[in-house]
Order: C-alpha cells, then structure tokens, then sequence
C-alpha cells in the first residue's frame, strides 16, 4: 500500500502536499460559507461561485496541459502554487477587514481557478516524474490518498476557525499553507526526477492530443465518465454547504464535522486504490460511476442530519473509487509523450463541466430546495453516462467493422472489448 513512500522525492512531495491541502479544504469550506452571509443565504451565489472558480478549468486545461509536456512541471508548479497563494490571501484579508462582498469572491474565485487549471495536469504529470512507470499506480493512489486525509482533516479545522474567528481567517490559513508544498518543491532532489523528454515547439500540438483521445474509443468513454461524475456529482462544495445550513439548520461547526465524516469514506476509497496492483479496467469504471449516482441520490433523500451524516462516507467511498480507478486508467493507458495534454483533457471534462452543472443545480436548490440538487444531480449523471456509453460502444462497432481505420494499441484493444 506504501511502497512510492519508498521513494524520498515522491515521499518529500506527499508531505508537502497534505499540509497544503489541509488548507485547501479549509478554504473551501470557508469560501462558500463566506459566500452565504454576504448573498443573504443564496444557493445561486454558492453555485456561481463554484462556477467561476472552475471555469478557467474549461478553459485554460487543454494550455496547461501543453505546458506540463513542454516545460519543466517543478517549476511550473512553483509558480502556479504561487499564484494561488496570493489570490487566498487577498480575499481572505479583504473577508478579515469586512469589505467582503458577492462581487469580490466572485472575481478571486475566478482567478484562484485560473492558476489551478494550469497546475492541476502538471501535477498529475509530475507523479510518474518522481517514481517511475513501475510504482504510478500504487503512487497515484497514496497521492489521493494524501489528498482525502486532508479533506477529512481540513473541515473540522474550517469550522473551528470559522466559528472562532470568522471565514476570513480560515482563508488566510489557506494562503500560508502553500508555503509548504513550496518548500518541498525545492527540496526536491532533481538529479533523481525520471523526466519525460520535453516536448519541442511546433504548430498543432494542442490538436494532437485532442486527436489521440478521438482515436481512442476507450478513452472517450473514460473522458466522458469523468465529465458526467465532475458535472453532476462532485459537487459537494455547493450541496454539503446548502444540506447543512439550509435543510438541517446547522451551524459552521456542524458543517465542518460533516464534511471530515465524509473524508473518512473519500481516504477508504483512496487507500483501497494504493492497494491495487493492476490498472482497473473500463467496464470497473463505468460500474463505479454508476453506483456513485445511486449513492448520491440515496445520501439526498436521508431524512435527518444523522442518516445524512452516515450517508456521508458510503458517498465518499464512492466517488473517490470513481475518481481513482478513472484517472489510473487514463494516465496509465497513454503515451507519456501526450500524458500532460490527455490528463489536461481529462481534468477539463472533469472540473470544467462544474461551471456548467453548478449553476443549474444551484437554481433546482433555489426552486425545489436543498436536497435537489443530489437527487436531480443524480439522474442527471446516471443518463450522461448511460449516453457515454453508447457512444462509446458505437465508435467501437464502427472502428472493428472499418478494416481501413488504423489499429487502436494492443492495450486499448483490451479495454474496448470488455467494455462491448
């Protein structure tokens, strides 16, 4: 289960890594109850809000992923962990010295977002950097794992501090925070990074990797799988925060305990990827979706604070099984010559559909309360990934049937078999 710690870049990383993401769901936590008691309690704002911070996503990915092939990935993280940096500590002083307003939050979520669509595809490009194409799996599932510790940490710290201090506050946490995943950023030793050739300069190189998914049906339906499950189900920033204030009334500090429960089912789901020593195959992707949107329409209709609170860590478990087994199988399907611009891709599908899904779902909660955004959320999903896979399995009859059409890779052969 622990065997990338083996490694002291990958161990010096994940280290840095989880305090910095410690205060990442702090923020979170903190944004969005911020967001509340400037707009008067408004679901509409949470989920613009949430909008706007993953719109760069939709937009600016596919570039980042360009730069994570073309660039070095220690030094473009560097300064994309920066950038975020400052933009937590603006709004967390302005959120200290009470000129926060809906407008504010609206502009720095955006620019937050901005330096974390750059960052997010050079990150995931970065883990087979420091251990190796042997060790990815096992590595990508310790770095989720790192990452779900974090989620079940930094809610109950948000609430503390909120209910302390004020939001605020818990915001600048963020911001300080970053300074430790800098540090190990530069600690680490370069001369044992395993880096992949950089990528020259030329024309159409954005549009090659938009082609070598195309001629992938595999990957189309796994690139799918992510934007139904990034559009209509991870959206637990917005639906934890209206469940907890809106349906069930309860203050930050319950809020923040509810969101670590939830992080105990996200670090199982996390762990139990570690533990896998084969990439999981398409049709396991597909079926964990699936269940996830059954889960999450269950965890909307709990009646109680307390069924909603055990609900929590099955949905948890859930979703970080879907996120896991997804992004193993893209980065450990592709070329590590188009790795930073398919994973960017996937990362667009992924968070970029949040701008898309979130303000609707926002207007269900303002139109039919709370819990509607889970439940509809929750059909709406299970109908995407029910059109993704017949899609899918239609480029797959027409490929096999169209002798003239080149020959996917031995490994993708696989995979599109067992999905038909």
């Amino acid at each position: 289960m622990f065997a990338s710690l083996a490694v002291p870049n990958f161990r010096t990383y994940v280290i840095g890594a989880f305090v910095s993401n410690i205060g990442t769901w702090v923020q979170r936590v903190a944004q969005d109850w911020l967001v509340l008691q400037v707009s008067d309690n408004s679901p509409v704002a949470v989920g613009i809000t949430t909008a706007l911070q993953f719109l760069p996503t939709l937009l600016l990915s596919p570039v980042g992923g360009l730069l994570a092939d073309r660039f070095d990935k220690r030094r473009l993280l560097m300064f994309t962990q920066s950038w975020m940096a400052v933009s937590s500590l603006i709004l967390g002083l302005l959120a200290v010295t009470g000129v926060a307003a809906t407008a504010h939050v609206y502009v720095l979520a955006f620019v937050f977002g901005m330096g974390s669509a750059i960052d997010v595809p050079a990150r995931q490009a970065f883990v087979s950097e420091m251990v190796g194409a042997e060790r990815l799996t096992n590595a990508i599932g310790l770095n989720s794992s790192g990452f779900n510790a974090a989620r079940l940490i930094g809610p109950g710290v948000a609430g503390l501090i909120i209910a302390a201090f004020g939001s605020g506050w818990a915001i600048l946490t963020n911001g300080v925070s970053y300074l430790a995943f800098l540090i190990a950023l530069l600690l680490l030793d370069e001369a044992k990074l395993i880096r992949s050739e950089p990528l020259p300069r030329a024309r159409g190189q954005l549009r090659e990797g938009f082609r070598y998914v195309a001629q992938r049906s595999d990957l189309v339906i796994a690139l799918g799988i992510g934007f139904a499950v990034g559009t209509w189900g991870m959206n637990f920033q917005m639906t934890n925060v209206l469940m907890s204030r809106n349906e069930f009334g309860l203050g930050a500090t319950g809020y923040g305990v509810l969101g670590s429960i939830m992080g105990i089912g996200s670090l199982l789901g996390a762990l139990l990827a570690a533990r896998r020593r084969l990439v999981p195959s398409l049709r396991f992707v597909v079926a964990s979706a699936s269940v996830f949107a059954v889960v999450l329409g269950g965890t909307g209709l709990a009646p109680t604070a307390i069924v909603y609170g055990v609900c929590l860590p099955v949905l948890g478990l859930s979703a970080l099984v879907t996120l896991t087994s997804t992004n193993m199988y893209v980065q450990t399907s592709v070329d590590p010559q188009v790795r930073g611009r398919v994973m960017a891709l996937y990362m667009t599908l992924l968070m970029g559909g949040t701008p898309i899904g979130s303000p609707l779902l926002g207007m269900l909660a303002d139109h039919f309360g709370p819990r509607a955004p889970m439940v509809g959320g929750a059909l709406l999903q299970a109908a995407t990934i029910g059109i993704v896979v017949v899609v899918g399995k239609s480029l797959i009859r027409r490929r096999n049937g169209d002798q003239s059409t080149p020959t996917t890779p031995p490994e993708t052969s696989r995979s599109e078999a067992a999905a038909s």
